[in-house]
C-alpha cells in the first residue's frame, strides 16, 4: 500500500497568523500519525512563514513514523537536514519567495550539484528523492545523480484530471515506468486530492509514497483531522 505522509506546513500557517501557538503543530503531528497517517512532511522557508526551522528541530524528537523535509538546498536548509537526520530529504528547485512548489528540478543542468548534495546526505543515511516534472529526459538524469527516489510534481496531473483522466496520467505512467526501470523509488504529490488519488494509485500502483497538505487540510475543515486522514488511506488501497 502506498504510504501516506501528511504535510502540516498549513497548519503552521494558522498557528503564526496569531503569534501564539494554536494549532499546536507537535499536537498536530501526534494525531496524525495516531489517526493512521504513515508520515509527516514539512517545507521550512527562509521566511519561516510556515514551519519554522525550530519546530523541525522540536519535531525530530517527536515522529514516530517517517519524517520527510522537503526544501530549497540553501546552505541553512542542508545544515539542519544533517542536524535532525530524517528519514527523508526530498530536494525542490523553489526560490526563496515561492509561494508553492511549481516545478521539479532540470536535473540534466543541476545534476552534478544535486549528486554531490545526495552523497553528503546518503553518507548520514538519509534517504533522498529529488521533486521532478514527468519528463522521461528528467528522470533518467535523475537516476544519474545517485538519488534514492523521485517525487513525480502532479499539479498537472490534477489540472487535467477531471476533463481527460487518461491523457492526464499518461506522462506519468510513463515517466513511473521508467523510474522502475532505472531502479528509482516513486513518491508523488502536489495537489492531489480525494477526487484524483485513487486513479492515480490503480495508475501507479508503485508509488511508494504520496505527501499530501493542503487538499487534506481543506477536507478536514469539513469532515474533521481523523475522518479525512482515513478517507485518503481508503483511497491509497
Amino acid at each position: 500500500m502506498t504510504k501516506l505522509s501528511v504535510n502540516i506546513n498549513k497548519f503552521a500557517t494558522l498557528r503564526n497568523a496569531r503569534g501564539n501557538n494554536v494549532p499546536d503543530i507537535l499536537k498536530i503531528a501526534d494525531d496524525c500519525e495516531h489517526f493512521g497517517a504513515q508520515g509527516i512532511t514539512v517545507h521550512p522557508r527562509p521566511d519561516e512563514r510556515h514551519i519554522r526551522y525550530k519546530d523541525v528541530l522540536d519535531l525530530s524528537g517527536l515522529v514516530k513514523t517517517e519524517f520527510n523535509i522537503e526544501g530549497y538546498p540553501s546552505k541553512e536548509f542542508v545544515d539542519l537536514v544533517l542536524l535532525v537526520k530524517p528519514t527523508q530529504v526530498t530536494l525542490v528547485p523553489d526560490a526563496p519567495d515561492a509561494i508553492t512548489s511549481n516545478a521539479g528540478w532540470d536535473t540534466v543542468e543541476h545534476g552534478p550539484m544535486l549528486s554531490e548534495l545526495i552523497d553528503k546526505f546518503q553518507e548520514e543515511s538519509i534517504r533522498t528523492s529529488l521533486f521532478v516534472d514527468a519528463n522521461e529526459k528528467m528522470v533518467e538524469a535523475a537516476a544519474k545523480t545517485g538519488t534514492d527516489r523521485i517525487e513525480l510534481y502532479t499539479e498537472p496531473y490534477a489540472a487535467m484530471f477531471e476533463k481527460d483522466r487518461e491523457a492526464a496520467v499518461k506522462p506519468f505512467y510513463d515517466a513511473a515506468i521508467l523510474a522502475k526501470k532505472l531502479g528509482l523509488g516513486l513518491n508523488a504529490g502536489h495537489d492531489l486530492s480525494l477526487n484524483n488519488l485513487a486513479y492515480l494509485i490503480d495508475t501507479i500502483p508503485w508509488i511508494e509514497e504520496v505527501s499530501i497538505g493542503h487538499a487534506l487540510i481543506h477536507d478536514a475543515l469539513y469532515m474533521g483531522l481523523e475522518a479525512t486522514i482515513n478517507s485518503y488511506l481508503e483511497s491509497l488501497k
